[in-house]
């Protein structure tokens, strides 16, 4: 049976972390937030890296929880991760100009900003969709424990952030993630959760 098991070797890639990373973890990593999860990293450094599970969809709103939000189009909310979990953040792709305080992550891709004006932005009667994404809490590590994480094959690094961050959205963009770094890791988005059960 372990000769089998061979088959499920997981090894990460040699792809150095920054911001603006994705992380993608491997496929049999059971842990709630981060199972079958791709994370974007809003900050790396010596001290540590913060960022924010991208595909997990909650049944939240953000119009229940602002005045004056309530008659625009439904704003979903997403799991960020399990640090500040009751704190509310946004990436986006409407850039300084628009949303002032914004901090470049990437290709026309920004972490948060001045909400009030973000606010008014919507109010006003602005399309969001897909250009904002709203994150409950958000997922940190302390100096070396995401080097340590990597070297332990939870996590591939891609530094192509994709354009279709904003509609990331459940294991469809976890396998999608894989499969845009080529033909090895393509597999693993065929693999099952738990091998033990095959």
């Amino acid at each position: 049976m372990a000769a089998n098991n061979n088959i499920f070797v997981i090894k990460h890639n040699d792809v150095i972390p920054s911001r603006g990373s994705l992380l993608i973890s491997e496929p049999f990593l059971q842990e709630a937030y981060f199972q079958r999860s791709v994370v974007l990293l809003v900050e790396h450094t010596k001290e540590g890296s913060m960022g924010f599970v991208l595909n997990k969809r909650t049944d939240l709103i953000v119009n229940d929880f602002f005045e004056g939000l309530e008659n625009a189009p439904k704003i979903p909310i997403y799991l960020g991760g399990p640090v500040a979990s009751n704190k509310l953040f946004f990436i986006h792709s409407l850039g300084e100009l628009i949303i002032p305080h914004s901090m470049p992550i990437g290709e026309n891709l920004y972490f948060d900003g001045n909400f009030d004006v973000l606010k008014d932005y919507i109010q006003s009667g602005y399309d969001i969709t897909d250009k904002v994404k709203f994150l409950l809490g958000y997922s940190g590590w302390e100096k070396d424990q995401l080097k340590e994480e990597i070297k332990s094959n939870s996590w591939i690094v891609s530094n192509m952030v994709t354009e279709n961050i904003m509609k990331a959205n459940g294991e469809a963009f976890w396998k999608h993630s894989l499969e845009c770094l080529g033909s090895k890791y393509k597999t693993w988005a065929k693999f099952p959760k738990d091998p033990d059960l095959n």
